[in-house]
């Protein structure tokens, strides 16, 4: 870790914890919330710091997920510094808002507390939530432990917050395994914080600006388009954004936040892709594996809206073959949403890799040591005799 300019305070923190204690630190002028199993710890935390007074933010009780992102797009339209979290079915209550929050270029940041979706219903891990929103033009960072929930949600502010940009962002962190799991963090001091990410300053705000202008009107052919394309340069400039943001917290906290983080994958053969907390579990096993003598090594994907399309290409484009576990399945494509991205990132590389895929863990299904180096093998093997007996497997499954 690099030196830091600022003193760094330790505290047991579960991830629902860490999330709370940004927020107080950041002391957000509107939070709207429902509860939902795993998230609702975090808005409980921060409900206690409203009640205690230690922020003065307007905390508003809503009767749905819908309504707490639809609360929130009116209060960050207004000129309000705006948050929210959220899980699974609530997360897919809220839909339709999600999309209209990137629209109108609220940079309103919720955290996304992974759990599987219904049917059946299921309150446990995976990222079927915040990966069927991938394209709600939403900036997603996926933390691998407290630590980072903490650290990712202050640069998630900053980034979203930065006018080239203007989009909302979501962190997000495994439900159970990182929300209800202590750990110790590394917090900053609150003034610290509160410089970092300095007084909000709107772009455009209903109660602020005296010119009037308006909010998410009827949009036809004639213009609709032209606004589709300002959002996705708004996206295009993002990684530049989160970079700059990454870089100043680095010099607070010594943490370095890149949107890929690699592992012993300088010379490897094969490279495991993961995000979350599976990513801790792997780190282990390219260890044991590298004690073998086995070629292996890992590389974490953080920063999954905006795709590191470079950076993952970089990472891995000089490796035999990269085995991507996905926590999610994407009904009737080929493969999960990081093996389709990824493969597409690599392919005008001009001796790419073999890319197979591994779909794990779904509905909180525990993924082990074991069966990560069962995948690590398999890389091998392809690495090996550069055949393919099977591009996405199902990696637990009875």
């Amino acid at each position: 870790m690099a030196k830091t300019s600022v003193p760094q305070i330790k505290m047991p923190l579960t991830g629902n914890d860490a999330g709370a204690y940004a927020m107080k630190q950041v002391n957000p002028d509107v939070v709207a919330a429902y509860p939902i199993t795993p998230q609702t710890e975090l808005m409980q935390e921060f409900a206690q710091y409203v009640h205690d007074g230690d922020v003065d933010t307007a905390f508003i009780t809503v009767e749905s997920e819908h309504s707490a992102m639809s609360a929130c797009i009116g209060a960050a339209a207004a000129g309000a510094r705006t948050m929210t979290a959220t899980s699974a079915n609530g997360f897919a209550l809220m839909w339709e808002v999600l999309y209209i929050a990137a629209s109108l270029r609220l940079p309103i940041t919720m955290a996304v507390v992974n759990r599987a979706l219904s049917g059946p219903i299921n309150i446990h891990c995976d990222h079927s939530d915040s990966m069927g929103a991938r394209d709600a033009g939403w900036i997603q960072m996926y933390a691998e432990n407290p630590q980072e929930a903490y650290d990712l949600w202050l640069i998630g502010i900053k980034a979203a917050e930065n006018h080239d940009v203007l989009l909302p962002a979501m962190i997000m962190y495994d439900g159970f395994i990182i929300s209800h799991t202590m750990e110790v963090v590394e917090t900053l001091p609150d003034d610290a914080v509160k410089d970092y990410v300095g007084p909000y300053k709107p772009a455009y705000a209903m109660l602020l600006d005296e010119k009037p202008f308006t909010v998410g009107p009827l949009d036809f052919h004639d213009y609709y388009f032209e606004h589709k394309r300002q959002e996705i340069e708004g996206m295009e400039r993002a990684p530049a954004a989160l970079a700059a943001a990454a870089a100043e917290y680095e010099k607070l906290s010594g943490r370095h936040y890149g949107p890929v983080e690699t592992y012993r994958a300088d010379d490897a053969d094969v490279i495991m892709v993961a995000l979350g907390s599976t990513a801790g579990t792997a780190r282990y096993v390219v260890d044991v594996l590298r004690d073998q003598g086995k070629s292996v090594g890992l590389m974490k994907l953080r920063t999954f809206r905006p795709f590191p399309h470079g950076e993952v290409t970089d990472a891995l484009g000089k490796t035999k073959c990269v085995v991507v576990c996905d926590r999610v399945a994407s009904f009737g494509a080929f493969g999960s949403p990081t093996f389709m991205e990824l493969r597409s990132a690599l392919y005008e590389v001009a001796e790419r890799p073999l890319v197979i895929n591994y779909i794990y863990g779904l509905g909180g299904r525990d993924t082990g040591p074991d069966l990560l180096e069962q995948a690590f093998e398999e890389g091998l093997r392809v690495a090996r005799t550069g055949e393919i007996e099977q591009h996405v497997s199902y990696l637990g499954v009875r």
